[in-house]
């Protein structure tokens, strides 16, 4: 059966129709599903912190628990017996050498000085008279007028009135000495402590003998022990405690830390180290010299020394957190030029707060890995931020 031919028309307009519509259904289907397809993932690079490998100059240092004693500590005593009379200080006060402290009742001392100089006044004249007598016999005796006797008498009286003065001299010399001893005078410069006796106490060789002590501290001695090891670790870097050596751009200085561990600002030589090791401890005395212009470091106080042992010129340092320790040894994560990272085994050196020496491993200029190593693996690639890399 034949269709009409405005039929035929008809039937090829909407089929024509129908196709166009289908195929722009396609289209929209593949471009929705070309531009909602899901991408590959891209792999994600772990982020790190960064720095690069630099050199430095590195102290090293020993601590150790000091002890500060005064450079001279002198006791006062009297030298001659008595009742103290005066106290001329105040207790605790800073006193000169020759300032006088105490006088002990002079009075017997000076008629001690009286007696020996009227003696020695009469054993001159009686030297003046025996001399006159010798002078006026000798004559004599050459001419046969006196005899040898008489010569000899004369000598032998004028040499015991010499020998009488010579005594009495002495004598007198000795009560003046002991005289001057009533005054008591501080034999040094320093701060003088508390008295040990009053007003009226018999002082001297039949009472108290010791009457104050006078401190010196404007310099102070810090004591304190080193082990055998330290010792010969020094010894390895020509370290010699108690000697400074002139072409050596460092010497072994010490600094201490103060009751309220503040720093103090002075710095003091090591001047002398013992020759020998104490069989008990298994330690020997070190001693250091450090000015004390503000007396503000007291005698018999204890404090923290750090010895400078050594100094490491352009040593290469990492900061210790960038170090991860294990059985086989130390190691660090290094960023190579493509970004990725390589574990290095490195040899550690002394550690100075917190940066680590590396002795073999590393040279300057290297960029190191500080943070984010804990996931890593050599041969990862890796994004170093750029928060981290600049610090």
């Amino acid at each position: 059966m034949r269709l009409p031919v405005n039929n035929m028309k008809s039937y090829f307009i909407i089929k024509k129709k129908t196709i166009g519509i289908l195929a722009l259904i396609a289209l929209i289907i593949s471009g929705y599903m070309y531009f909602t397809r899901k991408k590959a993932p891209q792999e994600e690079l772990s982020i790190v912190s960064a720095i690069p490998v630099s050199q430095s100059n590195v102290e090293i240092y020993g601590e150790y628990v000091g002890h500060i004693r005064a450079q001279q500590f002198v006791e006062v005593h009297a030298r001659v017996e008595g009742y103290l009379e005066q106290m001329l200080f105040a207790e605790g006060t800073y006193v000169k050498k020759g300032q006088i402290l105490f006088v002990i009742d002079p009075r017997q001392y000076k008629a001690k000085v009286d007696k020996a100089s009227a003696q020695l006044k009469k054993d001159e004249a009686q030297a003046r008279k025996a001399q006159h007598d010798l002078e006026r016999i000798r004559p004599l005796y050459e001419q046969n007028a006196a005899s040898q006797l008489d010569l000899d008498n004369a000598v032998a009286a004028y040499e015991s009135a010499k020998a009488s003065m010579a005594m009495s001299k002495a004598d007198l010399s000795q009560a003046q000495l002991e005289l001057e001893y009533t005054v008591v005078r501080a034999p040094i410069s320093g701060n003088i402590g508390e008295r040990f006796v009053d007003l009226g106490t018999l002082v001297g060789t039949g009472g108290k003998s010791q009457l104050a002590t006078v401190v010196k501290s404007d310099t102070v001695l810090v004591d304190f022990s080193m082990t055998a090891l330290d010792y010969l670790k020094s010894k390895e870097r020509n370290v010699n405690l108690g000697q400074q050596v002139a072409n050596r751009s460092w010497q072994p200085y010490i600094t201490i830390t103060l009751a309220d561990n503040s720093q103090y600002p002075y710095k003091g030589l090591v001047d002398f180290a013992d020759p020998q090791v104490d069989s008990q401890t298994g330690t020997f005395s070190v001693r250091a010299e450090m000015p004390n212009p503000q007396h503000v470091l007291l005698p018999g106080q204890f404090t923290k020394v750090r010895l400078l042992l050594d100094v490491r010129e352009n040593a290469v340092t990492v900061p210790m957190k960038a170090v991860i320790l294990e059985k086989g040894g130390a190691y660090i994560y290094i960023v190579r030029k493509n970004n990725t990272v390589e574990k290095r085994f490195i040899e550690l050196g002394p550690q100075q707060e917190n940066m680590v020496v590396v002795e073999r491993g590393l040279v300057s200029g290297e960029m190191i890995v500080t943070e984010g190593y804990h996931k890593l693996q050599p041969g990862m690639k890796v994004k170093i931020s750029n928060s981290t890399s600049n610090q």
